[in-house]
């Protein structure tokens, strides 16, 4: 299995804090060495980093924890193969264009004889079952909307299709279009909001405590999600299986 990391945020934020203790679950920590990937969205262009190195050896991760790339909305992932090769095609974050804006989706999880039906718009270039759920959700929301939707319609639809996929086993999933970051538990998910007035947090998985109040500004917020909390003296929220959240502007709508 693998793990997630997603930010959303009001202001432009680095993830260097919680990518550094991330990055040592891909191969120090833990297991999952079998590649990684980070999506920074930026306006409307985005920026891809993905390697099929293990995220804690990897030369190209060990330049982003040091070179703070700021970003509104934030998806990584470290990889467990378990359906697919390890290779670079099938590294997570992948990606997609649709109704003329970037989509990024990164998947937790294993679904068992997932063959969907794929039309010629959408279709994977690797062999995970993961880029295939991620085709067919990008098909079915294209299907479903003439137009650009708004985030609202966009979860209503998601929370239609998300059964769907479900039912062929685990799901869960980071999916963002730089407007909002939506994120689907069926088994293992936590997130929190970090907000004035800021304080002090230690990362699990590295020796390195951050005091956020001395690096943030009043008007500064940003939601975290992630499999497993990163830090030790945050309140992390675990999220209900089968939960579907949608955050905007750096906290949860609804």
């Amino acid at each position: 299995m693998c793990q997630l990391l997603g930010l959303n945020c009001a202001t432009p934020t680095d993830a260097t804090f919680s990518f550094t203790g991330f990055c040592q679950r891909g191969g120090a920590t833990d297991h999952h060495a079998d590649g990684w990937g980070i999506a920074f969205f930026e306006g409307r262009g985005l920026r891809l980093f993905v390697d099929h190195e293990s995220a804690a050896d990897s030369r190209m991760a060990e330049f982003l924890r040091s070179y703070p790339l700021k970003s509104r909305n934030i998806i990584a992932h470290v990889r467990k193969a378990t359906i697919g090769q390890v290779c670079l095609e099938n590294a997570h974050p992948f990606t997609r264009e649709l109704w003329g804006r970037h989509w990024v989706f990164a998947h937790n999880g294993d679904l068992k004889d997932y063959q969907p039906h794929l039309h010629a718009q959408f279709r994977p270039v690797g062999t995970t079952d993961s880029e295939r759920a991620f085709c067919w959700l990008m098909q079915e929301m294209a299907k479903s909307h003439a137009d650009v939707p708004s985030v609202a319609e966009l979860t209503l639809t998601l929370r239609e299709l998300i059964p769907q996929v479900r039912r062929f086993g685990t799901f869960n999933f980071l999916l963002s279009n730089g407007e909002a970051l939506w994120a689907h538990c069926s088994t293992k998910l936590h997130w929190l909001v970090r907000e004035h007035p800021f304080r002090q947090a230690s990362l699990m998985d590295h020796d390195w405590t951050v005091d956020f109040a001395q690096l943030n500004q009043p008007g500064d917020r940003a939601a975290v999600i992630v499999t497993t909390p990163l830090t030790r003296d945050e309140q992390w929220t675990a999220f209900a299986p089968d939960e579907l959240k949608v955050f905007v502007d750096g906290q949860p709508l609804g």
